[in-house]
């Protein structure tokens, strides 16, 4: 009997078996013919990426539990999940041959690593006579479509995607896959299973080299099936859905005041195409909030990100990066570690990052304070920098997002009211007067009353001994006057925008302002032995370069 033919579906996100297209195609075939096919669907486990990708305890617990849940549900159509290790380019070749594979499955992902990687393995299947598959499910609308609406140009306001998304047919989701037939036989042990019959099972913390005593509490277990059952649960009260407006949630009340469905579409444990239906249901026929502060609008500013990054080099980084204004930010590790871990000396940002750490999420508008207080607001350190801290601990940390909100954030890019500063104090006593969200994460200043939480260094000497928690030693006093550096700044905002707009006027824009305005590529220019182009050109070059070195002068 001929050896039967393996189609591999390649889960890398899209992590579900609902609405699945690439999935889909690779299961309807085998149940066209399951004397013919055989069906392997696979993760691959690459050690080697601990090396570069920053992930923590909480986003590796998430994803350890979401492999055993889809695994779960891959059984319940008669199939399993395959969790190889190695890298995929050095592992495909060897799977092609061993497994007699004749298709390969998978979704599209615009990640830079992702594209070179998988151009590679394309580059193998061809090779092998492989036919590759893919689709494009991680978002509702393809960013090439969108972007071919606008001439070829990235979107670059929400509002200005909106209306291109709004000439787009929305695509319906597709139900998961049918159970493979009762007549279908598993794939044939290869040598590395009957070798070790669980090689290809799901990972285990342990593997994975996690340290369970490092990880807060699990309030948001990964996968499949606790995504569907969250977003339901979000859907079921219809008044909170209709009425629902992203700035009148709270960044610090006790339990989640949003749906908390990100990490569950980070992942593709549930299909942005089903929660955009469901919503749409929802609120059909009735009065409901509006984009950009509605559901619908939170689901967009995800697709408006996704399009930004797609079509622009180097979205995560500020030099090269055609979109984001080059900032001369400066760099103090002290200050960045104390942001990082939550000791800052402000109890409220305290408060944010210590629940990121534990948890691995934080409310959107905490976000928004934490991302201003480490950029233009207080501590003038690069957004890059906090983007680095929140991939590692954010259970939704999503390329295309993280680098487009602190972006925004930092006012680098998409949003220019960079005199707008949150107050580190004030803004959390909106939604928390009692400082009962301070009290939970900083538990040091827990008996502090609600008059001075937010400000423990109004406190006198003899006070704090009284509450038992000295400013200085048990807490840091704080690392910056707000009051007086936020003003600073606002200054040094401004002169980064009129040295940004000087050298688009004089003819740089794009990606050669983003390298001849950095801090980079000023050395560049200053020690440019290239000698100036011949012809018209010239004079204007030499204008170019005559103002770059002007403006990093007055630096």
């Amino acid at each position: 009997m001929a050896k039967r033919e393996t189609i591999v579906h390649w889960f890398r996100k899209g992590l579900r078996i609902h609405d699945n297209p690439a999935l889909s195609v690779a299961v309807d075939k085998v149940r066209e013919n399951p004397a013919k096919y055989c069906l392997r669907p696979i993760f691959v486990l690459d050690p080697g990426i601990r090396k570069w990708l920053r992930v923590g305890p909480n986003r590796w617990r998430f994803l350890q539990q979401t492999l055993a849940n889809l695994d779960e549900n891959l059984r319940s159509i008669n199939s399993r999940l395959y969790v190889v290790r190695g890298n995929p380019v050095d592992l495909f070749p060897k799977l092609f041959h061993d497994w007699n594979v004749t298709l390969l499955t998978y979704e599209h992902d615009i990640e830079p690593y992702a594209v070179q990687r998988d151009r590679k393995v394309e580059t193998q299947a061809k090779e092998h006579r492989v036919e590759v598959h893919i689709e494009k499910s991680h978002t509702i609308f393809d960013p090439d479509v969108i972007l071919k609406k606008n001439a070829g140009k990235t979107p670059l306001t929400y509002q200005k995607y909106a209306s291109l998304a709004g000439e787009c047919k929305i695509p319906q989701p597709l139900p998961a896959p049918q159970k493979l037939p009762v007549k279908y036989i598993a794939p044939e042990p290869d040598k590395e299973e009957r070798r070790n019959p669980a090689c290809y099972d799901a990972p285990s913390l342990k593997e994975l080299d996690v340290d369970e005593a490092s990880m807060g509490d699990c309030k948001f277990p990964g996968g499949e099936t606790e995504a569907l059952r969250r977003m339901e649960e979000s859907l079921r009260n219809r008044s909170w859905v209709c009425n629902f407006e992203k700035p009148n949630t709270s960044p610090n009340s006790l339990e989640p005041s949003t749906t908390v469905l990100s990490p569950y579409l980070k992942f593709g444990c549930l299909s942005v195409r089903l929660f955009y239906g469901r919503v749409s249901e929802a609120i059909k026929g009735q009065k409901h909030s509006q984009p950009p502060v509605s559901l619908i609008g939170q689901i967009m500013w995800r697709e408006f990100y996704y399009c930004a990054a797609a079509a622009t080099p180097n979205f995560d980084k500020m030099v090269g990066n055609s979109v984001c204004m080059q900032v001369d930010w400066d760099t103090n590790k002290e200050h960045l570690e104390a942001w990082t871990h939550g000791r800052t000396g402000y109890p409220f940002i305290d408060a944010i990052m210590r629940q990121l750490r534990q948890e691995g999420w934080i409310h959107h508008l905490a976000r928004h304070a934490v991302a201003c207080f480490l950029t233009r607001g207080d501590l003038w350190i690069s957004w890059e920098e906090g983007q680095r801290v929140f991939e590692e601990l954010l259970l939704d940390a999503d390329w295309a997002l993280n680098a487009g909100n602190w972006m925004w954030l930092s006012a680098s890019a998409f949003f220019h009211q960079f005199f707008r500063v949150y107050s580190p104090v004030a803004f959390g006593k909106k939604t928390d007067p009692e400082g009962k969200f301070i009290r939970k994460y900083v538990p040091e200043l827990a008996r502090f009353p609600a008059g001075i939480i937010y400000e423990p260094w109004k406190a006198n000497l003899e006070t704090q001994k009284k509450l038992g928690c000295i400013i200085g030693k048990d807490y840091p006093r704080r690392i910056v006057v707000h009051e007086e550096i936020s003003k600073v700044n606002i200054q040094r905002m401004s002169a980064a925008y009129k040295r940004n707009k000087a050298l688009k006027e004089e003819g740089l824009d794009g990606d050669s302002a983003a390298t001849a305005s950095s801090p980079a590529g000023k050395k560049r220019t200053a020690s440019s032995s290239t000698p100036p182009a011949k012809g018209k050109t010239a004079p204007k070059r030499q204008r170019l370069e005559n103002t770059i070195q002007k403006f990093f002068k007055k630096k």
